[in-house]
């Protein structure tokens, strides 16, 4: 019977309900979207923003002279003792090893360029003191677990732009800087001569380097010809790191040795900056990371706004469906003062008249809802597709929560309507007072 009474009640003055389940629908699709892209936009903007390059630098723990002032490390990375690269493969098997995106070992060496005259066959070759960077371009390294994971300096410095070809990690090729080469007048193809003591190798040029910073006037080559250079077979001076991470909260930003272990679990168990590099100090004995903060806290400031945007836009939708089904659901109980009262001289009692109207609200709000889920996907989409680049996949997730939001807005909005239908009194109301 109760659910006849529903039904019955639910069938009539459609119009009015086509209105409220509109209202509620809209309020609903734009509550779609927004939690669509933001649970989306998490992972997707991180990973836009590895174009950004690096966000973590090793160096040797002997290096490690605190000096910061203002916020900013001015620790030396230049000089000092060097890091073995037979351990890099050792950075994905910590915990967050999914997160390391990319890494590249550095070794600079001072060495002398020389150079072909131009135009001139029979001239000297022209010297130039200058400083070599050995690293990886696309390097196959090989995990303990023995998986091979590539990477190299185009994943942590995508901003390194080459104008040819990169090297390959084991030829004997390199890359100039645009100033050098403009200066020196080399061109793709040539050859040149690094020396650095006894050692003289000859290096053919695959392409042009822009960074528009000093590795313009720089020679880029594989880290083991740097490393035959320098003397130092097997090892680095420094390594960027780049990872996918959380924006730093408070928590995240507590000093890790004060925590209690629960508290330490979650902190370590969370891919903050901070903890990623604690856990690569640890797969990696005498290191230092540190964190590249201008382009962590880049990150972090700019996600949280994204996140708070998408959020302000939700409990505003939502304010504006609940203050719509509130003004419908007024009218509707004014309206039906005559029948309430009527069910109560029956013998209807407040809780049976309450239940008769909420459920009436509920079935309301689950049209509504589903109605707004598939109208909210389709311009998750839209934003998706025109502000990053890729569309949010649909949730069953995010479906259960917008219909439980669909009817948590309902009842919260008629609340009001529902507290008078229960206060009719039949005798005066029949009556027509």
């Amino acid at each position: 019977m109760f659910l006849r009474l529903v039904a019955d009640s639910f069938s009539r003055r459609l119009s009015r309900k086509l209105l409220t389940a509109s209202a509620l629908a809209l309020g609903m699709a734009v509550a779609t979207a927004a939690l669509s892209v933001s649970l989306d936009v998490g992972d997707r903007l991180a990973r836009e923003f590895r174009s950004l390059g690096a966000n973590l630098l090793v160096t040797p723990q002997a290096d490690s002279l605190p000096l910061e002032i203002g916020g900013v490390d001015y620790r030396p990375a230049n000089a000092g003792a060097y890091l073995p690269e037979a351990d890099l493969g050792k950075l994905k098997t910590i915990f967050w090893r999914n997160n390391i995106v990319g890494f590249a070992p550095l070794l600079e060496v001072p060495a002398v360029i020389l150079t072909p005259p131009v135009g001139m066959d029979d001239a000297p070759w022209v010297i130039t003191p200058m400083t070599v960077i050995g690293t990886w371009s696309q390097h196959p390294v090989r995990v303990p677990d023995g998986v091979t994971f590539t990477t190299g300096v185009e994943k942590t410095n995508p901003w390194w732009r080459v104008d040819g070809r990169w090297f390959g990690d084991s030829a004997s090729e390199c890359v100039v800087g645009r100033a050098f080469a403009r200066r020196a007048g080399v061109r793709t193809g040539d050859t040149i001569l690094v020396k650095n003591g006894p050692q003289n190798i000859p290096l053919k040029v695959t392409g042009f380097l822009d960074t528009s910073g000093a590795e313009e006037d720089t020679v880029v080559v594989p880290l083991q010809l740097a490393q035959q250079l320098a003397g130092k077979p097997g090892q680095y001076r420094r390594l960027y790191v780049s990872a996918l991470t959380k924006p730093e909260d408070d928590f995240g930003r507590r000093n890790p040795k004060t925590m209690e272990p629960a508290e330490f679990d979650r902190w370590f168990c969370t891919p903050y900056i901070s903890s990623i590099a604690l856990q690569i100090e640890q797969a990696l004995p005498g290191t230092d990371a540190r964190v590249i903060r201008r382009v962590a806290e880049g990150e972090g400031r700019i996600l949280t706004r994204v996140r708070n945007l998408l959020w302000l836009v939700t409990l505003a939708a939502l304010l504006a469906a609940a203050l719509a089904v509130g003004a419908t659901s007024a009218a509707t109980i004014i309206e039906r003062r005559t029948e309430i009262g009527l069910m109560k001289a029956l013998g209807a009692g407040t809780a049976t008249v309450k239940s008769l109207f909420a459920a009436e609200q509920v079935l309301l709000a689950l049209v509504g809802g589903a109605a707004g889920y598939a109208l909210g996907i389709l311009l998750a989409r839209l934003l998706g597709q025109a502000v990053f680049g890729a569309a949010p996949q649909p949730s069953f997730l995010i479906f259960a929560a917008v219909l439980a939001l669909a009817v948590a807005v309902t009842l919260a909005g008629s609340a009001i309507s529902l507290r008078r239908a229960a206060r009719v009194e039949p005798a005066p109301t029949l009556r027509g007072e």
